[in-house]
């Protein structure tokens, strides 16, 4: 099955990779991501609790103007990871000071409880290169593919989605079909080398745009080239329930 950026390709042509090559494009605010991903054999009740001590710390770095943005994230479909957090900040050492911050202002004997069903975790630090402003509130349902990438071509890629896709999704997002998008670079982490992400106001809605997305696919040559660089991946779809701002 064809990726959900890669399937975008089928949506557009050559020709506006062509036209967006000369234009010059503004460049936003640097935007990078602390994700700890957890891996979980049943949280039962413990949920909550979760979600809740997050909420107390993250929120309290959001109003120090200590992170930029910060959300929990539930697995609705996927692989091994259960439960994700992520803050952001505008460079690699703002989001790794955020992270010791946050270390400081969590409940840790509660933490420690809530956390005895996760077994262990993955953290990973990526880059935004595209995408909607970093501090637009995400939809209540996203779909996240992790890719695994030729490293010497993975530039190529950047290229195709800056250039080709993004007209694209942000055409979604203006529509209301999607409620953001974004595209970024491994920074620090395991194998995943590209992390694409969109989220919508439903799981409905998100749904219904990827269906869309994938039907367009059919034999597109632009969506081979990316797969050819961006050969392997991991799709997640996460239910965000809580974020801030």
């Amino acid at each position: 099955m064809k990726t959900i950026i890669a399937a975008l390709a089928a949506t557009t042509t050559l020709t506006c990779l062509a036209a967006s090559s000369s234009a010059d494009e503004k460049e936003a605010s640097p935007n990078f991501i602390y994700a700890t991903y957890f891996r979980c054999a049943s949280l039962l009740n413990a949920d909550e609790d979760l979600t809740s001590l997050h909420k107390k710390a993250l929120s309290k770095l959001l109003a120090a103007h200590t992170v930029n943005s910060w959300g929990w994230l539930v697995r609705n479909t996927g692989g091994e990871w259960a439960r994700a957090q992520y803050l952001t900040g505008p460079s690699t050492k703002a989001v790794l000071d955020a992270a010791a911050a946050f270390t400081l202002q969590i409940d840790r004997p509660k933490m420690e409880v809530a956390f005895l069903a996760c077994g262990s975790s993955e953290t990973y630090i990526w880059h935004t290169l595209a995408g909607s402003d970093p501090r637009t509130r995400r939809g209540k349902a996203a779909f996240s593919t992790y890719y695994v990438c030729d490293q010497s071509r993975e530039t190529q890629v950047d290229a195709l989605v800056k250039r080709v896709l993004a007209p694209v999704y942000d055409k979604l997002v203006a529509e209301g079909k999607l409620t953001s998008w974004g595209w970024a670079e491994h920074i620090v982490g395991g194998q995943y080398r590209r992390l694409g992400t969109m989220t919508a106001p439903t799981m409905e809605a998100l749904i219904a745009v990827r269906e869309g997305i994938v039907a367009a696919a059919e034999h597109d040559p632009v969506s081979e080239a990316f797969n050819s660089i961006c050969g392997s991946h991991q799709d997640y779809i996460w239910d965000l329930v809580e974020q801030g701002p």
